[in-house]
């Protein structure tokens, strides 16, 4: 097993640190800039920055932000939200992300993948797929987009093969189901996507405990786990995570 990383997510909206459940209910909880120094700090592998009411208000990723996070930090920084084209991507490759993560525009557009991949590199590249159960068959999930407001009618797992193929680099699973419950991930869809590709999946939406993110990577196949609620609260450390996992044979950067 290769080393798992650890991932705090900095969902942010109007310029700060915002948390919900099943993406709504947003509340505030502190500056962008000051938050990323903290978890660099704190011992994150990486950070997730996603501007979650972009592409809904039809508008571009706030570059300034991303631009002054990028600036503050060295560990790898994957950001989105608002990206719709290849300049969007340039702009925020130049401006300091290391990865750029594209959902709904991929969606609308799934060309735009194979486009990003050849213009920038599949390792630039993150394609965020957003679940939902399927209603009628518990083992099926469907695509949501626009900040999950949007159904989108095609299989999860279809998706996740054809994004592969795409030229994606890594997926971002998030369950909107589960996201900001607490209640831990969906192992479910996380093992039928990490199995259907051969890419990085990153599991998202749910963590509260410990164990939920060990879960994540023995139970639901996922290479990176990314929570927030547990280390924005002071559940956890990002240190007590890490000797968790590493207690129970999973390889981590202490």
């Amino acid at each position: 097993m290769s080393t798992v990383r650890i991932i705090p997510c900095l969902d942010f909206k109007d310029g700060q640190v915002v948390k919900g459940i099943s993406f709504v209910n947003l509340r505030k909880i502190g500056d962008p800039v000051e938050m990323a120094k903290l978890y660099q700090a704190a011992g994150a592998d990486e950070l997730a920055f996603l501007d979650i009411s972009a592409t809904t208000e039809g508008r571009k990723t706030m570059i300034e932000v991303v631009r002054s996070v990028a600036q503050a930090i060295t560990i790898p920084l994957t950001v989105g939200g608002g990206v719709s084209q290849l300049s969007d991507m340039q702009e925020l490759l130049a401006a300091g992300a290391t990865r750029v993560s594209l959902n709904s525009a991929a969606v609308c557009n799934p060309m735009l993948i194979k486009e990003a991949s050849e213009q920038f590199g599949s390792s630039s590249l993150v394609v965020a797929i957003d679940v939902i159960q399927h209603p009628q068959y518990p083992m099926h999930w469907e695509v949501v987009t626009h900040g999950g407001q949007k159904s989108s009618g095609l299989d999860a797992v279809d998706w996740a093969k054809k994004v592969e193929l795409l030229g994606a680099g890594q997926i971002l699973l998030t369950s909107k189901d589960q996201d900001g419950r607490q209640n831990g991930y969906d192992l479910a869809v996380t093992k039928a996507i990490s199995s259907a590709v051969n890419i990085p999946v990153i599991a998202s939406g749910g963590a509260g405990q410990a164990r939920d993110l060990l879960l994540a990577i023995t139970e639901g196949g996922a290479n990176a786990v990314l929570a927030a609620s547990i280390f924005h609260n002071g559940t956890y450390s990002i240190r007590q995570i890490k000797e968790y996992l590493q207690q129970n044979q999973i390889p981590v950067i202490l």
